[in-house]
């Protein structure tokens, strides 16, 4: 009898003890995944650079020695530099708008082999971050492609010069955001290198002795951006902006101006204008 008391209680721990051990199987199993750190030198007279593809939200110095500040009017781009000669090694953790996590080493060098580190793919290098609170940047992203990809064109707003034209074929909007799309086409042999593509929004008539008002206005984004249109192609550019409307006796200018160049172009909106914007479909 006490035989079989000794096995059933045997019996019940080995019971308990298979139960324990299965719950604890059952449950998520965490996966640890190294990240490997990115080395950068800098140095006490020169500023190191580093451009990231989302906008900046933390960062976190691992001494006094190194100093930073975000680039002034950009979000996405770091400024480092030394606050003394010859500091032992230290680190800097950055989180971005898209939350990821990017980790650097930092050593001191008087001559830094690199001053400008790009962090951005290729395909994201003419991304603009600007602050823009609750803004999800990669939604942004998918939305300016479906975009660039639709048939839709509620706009024919154009400009041309000596060969090169600009229009706006498409306004479209999703919550707080517009995306307006432009088409580049150059009909000549020389390439159109652009310097700059900038928005304005302007007062339509200046009198005299009254200095006229701007406001100029900064993308979000800018999708299948580029710095060329080469001899007799075309190129199609997607920005997306906060929603904005535009007061009585105003204008947006947005202007396209040719590197070292003539062929500057220029697209006048209206209010009524902008009231066209379509909305964009879910995916």
């Amino acid at each position: 009898m006490k035989t079989f008391n000794v096995t059933v209680m045997t019996g019940f721990f080995l019971f308990i003890a298979i139960l324990s051990g299965n719950a604890q199987s059952g449950q998520a199993v965490l996966q640890t995944r190294a990240i490997t750190p990115y080395h950068i030198a800098i140095a006490y007279s020169k500023t190191t650079n580093i451009v990231f593809p989302y906008a900046i939200v933390s960062v976190d110095r691992g001494s006094r020695d190194v100093l930073v500040q975000k680039a002034k009017g950009v979000e996405n781009i770091l400024q480092v530099k030394a606050a003394k000669e010859g500091f032992g090694q230290t680190n800097l953790t950055i989180i971005t708008a898209d939350g990821r996590l990017t980790s650097f080493l930092v050593d001191y060098a008087d001559q830094p082999s690199v001053l400008n580190l790009s962090l951005v793919p290729e395909d994201k290098r003419n991304v603009i971050a600007v602050p823009s609170e609750g803004v999800n940047r990669q939604e942004i992203e998918d939305n300016a492609g479906l975009v660039l990809t639709s048939d839709k064109k509620n706009a024919r707003i154009r400009d041309k010069a000596f060969g090169v034209r600009l229009k706006l074929d498409g306004l479209f909007i999703r919550e707080d955001v517009m995306y307006l799309r432009f088409h580049i086409r150059n009909k000549t042999n020389i390439p159109y290198d652009i310097d700059q593509l900038r928005f304005y929004v302007r007062d339509q008539k200046k009198t005299r002795r009254t200095a006229t008002q701007e406001l100029e206005l900064q993308p979000i984004l800018i999708h299948n951006g580029t710095q060329q249109v080469k001899g007799d192609t075309e190129h199609t550019i997607v920005l997306a902006v906060p929603k904005f409307t535009i007061p009585d006796k105003k204008y947006l200018a947005i202007q396209l101006m040719e590197k070292n160049g003539g062929r500057h172009l220029e697209l006048r909106i209206k209010n009524r204008t902008l009231m066209r914007a379509g909305a964009l479909a879910e995916r």
